[in-house]
């Protein structure tokens, strides 16, 4: 059972988390309503404050709030207007966040194909677009969006499978633990193996996460700083591993 933790550790620092949910557009958008988006909200509120996280909301912004946002690849905002996510990124490669690590979960569609559960080639012009989005990703930094470039993002009224499932493991044991691209390697089994859409139309279709990273230091963002037998004991994503520490590896050549 997830038990509530304490939001600082010893020094007064806290892993922060920035949640911005759309689920309704504005009259004349041509764009689908987002059932799921209020509980996909919700649920990560409640699962990574239990983690210690100072977590702040954001619903419905348009396009230049996001941008203000965060002044303090691509999604759409109540407005229809796209938000790019270069520009988002752009905002935390400075001084003041180049030495903390730093997550982004996409939950949106990357276009209108459908996953058989074949990989495929896609020569659609998505792949020019997630090509230079990966280019403006800052150092120590990871992305994973909810599929691959080119396809469409699952949504459900009761939360998406990508952020849902995503909770689920951090609220069960043994995967708190786990050095961040770790967990998300089992993130991404989890939905590849476990999910398949149901109905006339959309049945039998899978859905594959996508993972971008420029991490170059391990980190335990979701571990227990209390537990001392951990290998991330006491590590945040405020806190990177320092590289003297980290793991040792034989030069190689490939």
């Amino acid at each position: 059972m997830l038990q509530w933790r304490r939001e600082t550790d010893g020094e007064g620092r806290c892993n922060r988390a920035v949640i911005v949910s759309v689920g309704r557009f504005h009259p004349g958008v041509d764009l689908c309503r987002r059932p799921g988006a209020e509980k996909d909200a919700k649920r990560l509120h409640r699962t990574l404050s239990k983690l210690g996280f100072r977590v702040d909301v954001h619903s419905d912004l348009s396009g230049e709030d996001i941008y203000q946002l965060f002044d303090r690849g691509d999604t759409h905002t109540p407005d229809g207007e796209p938000v790019w996510l270069s520009r988002v990124f752009s905002c935390f490669n400075n001084q003041l966040m180049e030495k903390k690590a730093k997550l982004f979960l996409i939950q949106a569609c990357r276009g209108h194909e459908l996953d058989d559960g074949v990989e495929v080639d896609s020569v659609s012009d998505a792949h020019s677009n997630n090509f230079s989005t990966q280019l403006h990703v800052p150092v120590d930094t990871t992305v994973m969006y909810a599929t691959t470039a080119g396809h469409g993002a699952f949504m459900h009224p009761l939360g998406s499978v990508f952020l849902q499932t995503f909770c689920s493991l951090l609220e069960s044991e043994g995967n708190r633990e786990l050095e961040l691209l770790r967990l998300l390697t089992r993130l991404s089994h989890r939905v590849a193996y476990t999910f398949q859409a149901k109905g006339h139309i959309l049945g039998g279709k899978k859905a594959m996460p996508c993972l971008v990273t420029r991490m170059t230091r391990d980190i335990f963002p979701f571990a227990d700083p209390q537990k001392k037998d951990g290998k991330g004991a006491g590590l945040m994503a405020t806190s990177l591993v320092d590289s003297d520490k980290g793991r040792k590896r034989s030069p190689s050549i490939s």
